[in-house]
């Protein structure tokens, strides 16, 4: 029922993820059960989400198999480095309780320490090893991409960033194309701001969808992979509800107008946060 995008490995990965940002980790198991009931099977947690157990819990209760789910984990700032990075991912590996990640993110550049060089060097150790099925990066922006491009082997499978209709990162995802990185958004509806947009309300009532379905339909049609969050059952199921309907290409490019530059969340030039 998902559909899927194709990495440029060749890993198949979900389009439509279940993400845990912010989910508290006494919350997660039930937001993640719940989830994997409704049909989704790409869940997108992080080290410093301090949840990485509950989506462990979940999975295990789950019944599904390892092989149909899509589970990303990212190696939070105080660990990179690659001696630091090799441990890292083994704590996150054990809290998960599982074999091997489907993707591994570096979660922020953080360029002032300068060590995400040497932190995808053991991400590569990793991949190269058979832990993790992709590995990527998280909040880079284009000179941060170069450096990678310039030390490392692999290039970066996914780089996973704040994209919604008010920051539609038009120059990032065209290096994204050109590069064969694909391009995947966190928080995919603006933290909710975009959703009183008049626009966007407008082609709810016309699509009799909510503007949370419109928002995700829109990251769809783009290609985008997204990871909307929510631990309330009702929209839980809502976000996924996004397959049966299409916007016109016209609407689609409607959207694409709203585009503001604005960010809800930190900066990647400047956020050094350990």
């Amino acid at each position: 029922m998902i559909p899927t995008v194709t990495l440029n490995n060749g890993v198949q990965m979900p389009q439509l993820g279940f993400g845990v940002f912010k989910v508290a980790p006494d919350e997660c198991a039930a937001a993640v059960s719940e989830a994997l009931k409704v049909g989704y099977r790409s869940i997108d947690t992080a080290a410093i989400y301090k949840n990485e157990e509950g989506v462990g819990k979940a999975i295990a209760e789950s019944g599904i198999a390892r092989d149909e789910l899509f589970v990303t984990s990212k190696l939070w700032n105080g660990e990179q480095g690659y001696d630091s990075t090799l441990r890292a991912f083994e704590v996150s590996l054990q809290k998960l309780g599982l074999d091997y990640l489907d993707l591994y993110l570096i979660h922020w550049p953080t360029p002032d320490r300068g060590l995400y060089p040497d932190t995808w060097r053991a991400f590569e150790t990793l991949y190269k090893d058979g832990r993790i099925r992709a590995i990527g990066l998280s909040n880079f922006q284009p000179n941060h991409i170069s450096r990678i491009l310039e030390v490392g082997s692999v290039v970066p499978a996914v780089n996973q960033i704040e994209l919604h209709p008010y920051l539609t990162q038009t120059q990032l995802r065209k290096l994204h194309h050109e590069l064969g990185i694909h391009t995947e958004a966190w928080s995919p509806l603006g933290q909710g701001l975009i959703l009183e947009d008049p626009l966007i309300l407008s082609l709810a009532d016309k699509y009799e969808r909510t503007p949370a379905q419109v928002v995700l339909r829109w990251h769809l049609q783009a290609g985008t992979v997204t990871i909307p969050k929510s631990v309330t059952p009702a929209r839980i199921r809502e976000n996924f509800e996004v397959f049966d309907f299409e916007l016109d290409s016209a609407d689609a490019i409607a959207i694409d107008g709203l585009d503001r530059a604005h960010r809800t969340g930190l900066d990647p030039d400047t956020f050094h946060g350990v």
